[in-house]
């Protein structure tokens, strides 16, 4: 009994001790609670002053007459950084490389350039015939586009279906699916071919398979797609003012007269706009030539484009297409500052008149 009384009294012994040892760490939690809220409450504080300075701050940046066109041409900064110079730069230094894309890039210094003028007649071939297509297609290009925006001039009911009309190869000429068309077109039993008999000329000519007409079939599928030139020399003649037309008829100059000495003056600088687009997608003809001819026959129309195409994917000689589209975008860069210089020699510009 005795000893059942003392291991009674033993264990609520026990049992106050150790209430009072959670309750003294209750007490400390809720101290360390306690003091949390009071820390994160003057934190709160402080970031919420901060914060209302910042707002400040923001809403007279934003309230500047700038800061909309930095804002407009944030999206375009961002896509220019991350898709265009990024890949240039990176292109960059794979020109000088030795780079098939499945092993890493070995630097070899400027031995693809020397390479590419030196021991390489395929590139001097792909270079002749780009600047043979771009030279003869584009001014054939801006003539017919000139002569069909003056036939449209004249508004009628049927002006706006014309124009979409004409404008409609440029959105599908440089399809994939107009590029097979045309190469059907052209073949032996194709529809070209065709016609010529139906007209009486006995005609099997393999236009695609010879040298000297394959280039010409490109030729017209890209002068074809003349309609966004047509569409600018069009909106350039409707600005052109009537007083100056009528001044001419009072003084009795004729049609061609009045054309190349008022019209055309006054087109100068929409003729020097679209002669530097087009040149421009001349020299990066592509779709035509593969689909079509695949360079054929003989490499008279492998284009540039195609063959650092060839080079980069067929070939697996990444560095060696790298150098090769540097050297495309110094070629661009040559003719258009050479338009660009020799501009003040022939395009009309009415601030230097007055």
């Amino acid at each position: 009994m005795v000893m059942g009384s003392g291991g009674s009294a033993f264990g609520q012994g026990a049992a106050a001790a150790h209430f009072i040892y959670l309750e003294s760490r209750l007490e400390a939690l809720c101290i360390q609670i306690e003091f949390a809220f009071a820390k994160f409450s003057l934190v709160s504080r402080i970031l919420t002053q901060r914060g209302i300075k910042m707002g400040t701050k923001i809403r007279k940046f934003m309230n500047k007459e700038s800061t909309c066109g930095f804002v407009f041409a944030l999206p375009f900064t961002i896509g220019f950084l991350l898709f265009l110079l990024v890949p240039m730069l990176i292109s960059l230094h794979y020109s000088f490389c030795d780079y098939n894309i499945l092993t890493p890039a070995k630097f070899t210094g400027v031995s693809n350039y020397i390479k590419m003028f030196t021991g390489d007649e395929t590139f001097l071939h792909s270079l002749k015939a780009t600047f043979y297509f771009a030279f003869v297609s584009v001014p054939l290009k801006l003539v017919f586009a000139l002569i069909v925006a003056m036939i449209l001039e004249k508004n009628s009911k049927m002006s706006g279906f014309y124009r979409a009309a004409y404008y409609l190869p440029s959105i599908i000429g440089g399809s994939v699916a107009v590029a097979v068309l045309w190469k059907r077109m052209f073949a032996v039993d194709g529809t070209v071919n065709s016609l010529l008999q139906m007209v009486g000329i006995d005609c099997h000519r393999a236009w695609l398979g010879d040298t000297k007409t394959a280039i010409w079939v490109l030729i017209i599928l890209t002068v074809w797609q003349f309609g966004s030139s047509m569409l600018v020399f069009l909106a350039s003649l409707k600005q052109i003012p009537v007083d100056l037309y009528e001044a001419a008829r009072v003084d009795g100059s004729g049609k061609i007269n009045t054309f190349f000495r008022i019209t055309l003056p006054l087109l100068t600088p929409t003729i020097f706009f679209n002669l530097v687009m087009q040149m421009i997608n001349g020299f990066l003809a592509f779709t035509q030539s593969l689909i079509i001819t695949q360079g054929k026959p003989m490499d008279t129309t492998l284009f540039y484009a195609v063959y650092m195409y060839q080079q980069s994917f067929q070939f697996n000689n990444a560095g060696y297409g790298a150098a090769m589209a540097w050297v495309m975008l110094v070629i661009i860069g040559l003719f258009t500052l050479l338009l660009f210089k020799t501009k003040k020699f022939w395009v009309y510009d009415a601030g230097d008149s007055e």
